[in-house]
C-alpha cells in the first residue's frame, strides 16, 4: 500500500469540529490504508458526523471482506434518529459491524473513542469535546483495555433488522 494521504496527528485537540474532523480524517485513513479492525465507541454518538455523506463514503470504501467494525454504546436511539445515512450503511454492511449496548457505564462516564491498531482518538471532556489521539502503542493498549471491559459487560443492541411476525 502506499502512504497515506493523511498524517492523523498525535497529542491534544480541542472543540467539537476538530473532534468530528478526526472521525473523518481516521475513516478515510482506515479505508486507504486497509484498517482491519475498528472500535468505535460513545454514550449516544449523538456529536459524531455520521450523518455526513463524506464518512459513509470512507466507511463504504473501507468495507470489505475480513474487516470489522465494533460499535459500543449506552443506546442507540440517537443514531436511529440522527444519522440516516449511517444506519442505511449499517444495514448493507451488516456483516461487518456489531453493535454492542453497555448500561452499567454511566453516559457521563462513558468512553467517547475511535480505537484501531494503528492510530486511536480519545473525548477525555464531552462538554468541551477536548481529548488526545495518537499511535503509539502504549495509548493504544490503554485504550482497548477500557474499551474491552465495557465489551465484556455489553449486550447485543441495534439490530439491523427488526423481524416480526
Amino acid at each position: 500500500m502506499t502512504e497515506s494521504p493523511l498524517q492523523l496527528p498525535d497529542g491534544r485537540f480541542e472543540g467539537l469540529a476538530v473532534f468530528a474532523q478526526l472521525v473523518r480524517d481516521a475513516l478515510a485513513c482506515a479505508a486507504h490504508d486497509g484498517w482491519p479492525h475498528m472500535v468505535w465507541s460513545d454514550a449516544n454518538f449523538l456529536d459524531w458526523p455520521l450523518r455526513e455523506k463524506v464518512v459513509v463514503e470512507s466507511l463504504h470504501a473501507w468495507s470489505r471482506k475480513g474487516r470489522r467494525l465494533v460499535l459500543l454504546a449506552q443506546r442507540f436511539d440517537e443514531v436511529q434518529r440522527h444519522h440516516a445515512r449511517f444506519v442505511q450503511w449499517r444495514n448493507t454492511w451488516d456483516h461487518v459491524v456489531e453493535c454492542r449496548v453497555c448500561r452499567q457505564v454511566d453516559a457521563s462516564g462513558f468512553p467517547s473513542a475511535l480505537w484501531s491498531p494503528h492510530w486511536v482518538m480519545r473525548r477525555l471532556d464531552l462538554e468541551r469535546s477536548t481529548g488526545v489521539s495518537g499511535s503509539e502503542p502504549r495509548r493504544r493498549v490503554v485504550l482497548k483495555e477500557e474499551l474491552d471491559e465495557c465489551l465484556r459487560q455489553s449486550s447485543p443492541g441495534f439490530p439491523s433488522t427488526i423481524l416480526g411476525l
